[in-house]
């Protein structure tokens, strides 16, 4: 099964897909699932928490491009590999958001005086099982994009080395 319907941690209806651009063919967000030398490579948001980087596509930018510029200004990365993973859209009251989902491997980090709305880098060998129930973690990574996310790039056999 490809496609999934649930809340999210504000009780949003949240639909995830892992074909190619379900929603939209150009959405305004991202959200990079990031692995640098075997270890998971997140941000820590200073209202949030801890999550993996993600942000808006800036006008003139493709999805890609700007996958690739949230995880450098937030986390000092450079992506060596990009590969697209789904696309999730949440009815939410503010309105609807439509986000990519990537899987990136992290060639290099640089260490930046400055992380663009963010405490910079976090390196994890593992993630918690207790993670939705952590309050150092940000609501995004508490609901069901992460954990099928997850089991589809296990499913897919795409390299987390």
């Amino acid at each position: 099964m490809n496609q999934y319907t649930f809340e999210d941690y504000y009780k949003n209806t949240v639909e995830l897909s892992f074909t190619e651009q379900p929603y939209s063919p150009t959405p305004k967000h991202v959200w990079i699932i990031c692995r640098f030398k075997d270890q998971w490579l997140l941000t820590e948001h200073p209202r949030r928490g801890i999550e993996f980087p993600g942000g808006k596509v800036e006008k003139g930018e493709s999805a890609e491009e700007a996958a690739v510029r949230e995880v450098y200004e937030e986390t000092g990365a450079t992506v060596n590999e990009l590969t697209y993973l789904g696309q999730y859209r949440v009815k939410g009251k503010g309105g609807t958001i439509i986000k990519n989902i990537y899987f990136a491997t992290i060639e290099k980090m640089d260490i930046k005086a400055h992380y663009f709305e963010t405490n910079g880098p976090l390196l994890m060998k593992e993630l918690p099982e207790s993670l939705k129930e952590n309050g150092k973690f940000s609501f995004m990574m508490k609901d069901q994009v992460l954990e099928r996310s997850l089991q589809f790039i296990h499913e897919n056999q795409i390299s987390t080395n």
